[in-house]
């Protein structure tokens, strides 16, 4: 029987509208499918454990990255740093019943991209400084730059081996290239391109050969091929903001 790869980011369960839709996906329809899980969950550990427990008791395999907000460090100790958190949300992932670790299925590989943001599209403004969540509620060890963060995250996809692969699917929760976001987008929200992604990323998305790039973040869907890759962001999104989400899951592939 084929598996369905699912995907689908951005639920932010810190809202019980979305975690309740959560909880009423159906326990059978999706028992031999893949799901694709494309970061921002929560930065509360005991809801994202609660989440993907939901997930993997319907899935046949959760894949999951996190996302920005979910190594956010809100009211926790001054002394603890985003990377602590880092290493707490993968503990959390891989004792309720998500990886993120590649995986096989015959001669598919599915691979989890880590991600940040480098400032490569385009360089922050004052106003960005002061409004961006990340810049307050994120906190790195003090050696580090900007350019350190995105680095030490990007650099863990130099382990993924596509060694005896023929289709490669990849996702991350940043976005790998500033044109997928559309053109209708407004100026003022453009404000935001320097903390959409990296270019680095899409450059290590094509050394791997991926076909199929899942990413989030942007809350903006979309599904577009760009030389020789289809890009697919399905996010659920905030409540409110169904016109440029759809808030359901989207069957990607047919493995």
């Amino acid at each position: 029987m084929a598996s369905r790869v699912f995907a689908v980011s951005d639920i932010h369960v810190d809202y019980d509208v979305n975690f309740q839709w959560v909880r009423q996906l159906s326990r059978a329809d999706y028992r031999d499918d893949i799901l694709i899980l494309a970061g921002d969950v929560t930065h509360r550990l005991a809801e994202l454990a609660n989440c993907l427990n939901e997930f993997a008791t319907r899935f046949a395999k959760v894949l999951f990255v996190p996302g920005n907000h979910d190594v956010w460090v809100l009211g926790e100790a001054p002394e603890r740093t985003s990377l602590q958190k880092l290493a707490d949300v993968m503990a959390v992932a891989e004792r309720n019943g998500a990886s993120m670790q590649p995986y096989r299925r015959g001669d598919v590989l599915i691979a989890p991209m880590m991600s940040w943001y480098d400032f490569s599209f385009g360089d922050p403004s004052p106003d960005l400084y002061n409004m961006w969540m990340d810049f307050h509620a994120c906190r790195w060890p003090a050696a580090f730059e900007a350019s350190d963060v995105a680095s030490f995250f990007l650099d863990q996809n130099q382990r993924i081996s596509t060694q005896g692969a023929s289709r490669i699917i990849t996702f991350s929760h940043f976005m790998p290239r500033i044109d997928l976001i559309p053109a209708y987008v407004s100026s003022r929200h453009r404000l935001l391109d320097p903390v959409l992604g990296s270019r680095r990323l899409d450059r290590q998305i094509r050394q791997l050969g991926s076909s199929i790039h899942v990413y989030g973040h942007s809350h903006i869907n979309r599904h577009i091929g760009i030389d020789g890759v289809t890009y697919i962001n399905n996010a659920f999104g905030y409540p409110g903001e169904e016109r440029i989400t759809t808030r359901q899951l989207l069957c990607i592939d047919e493995l």
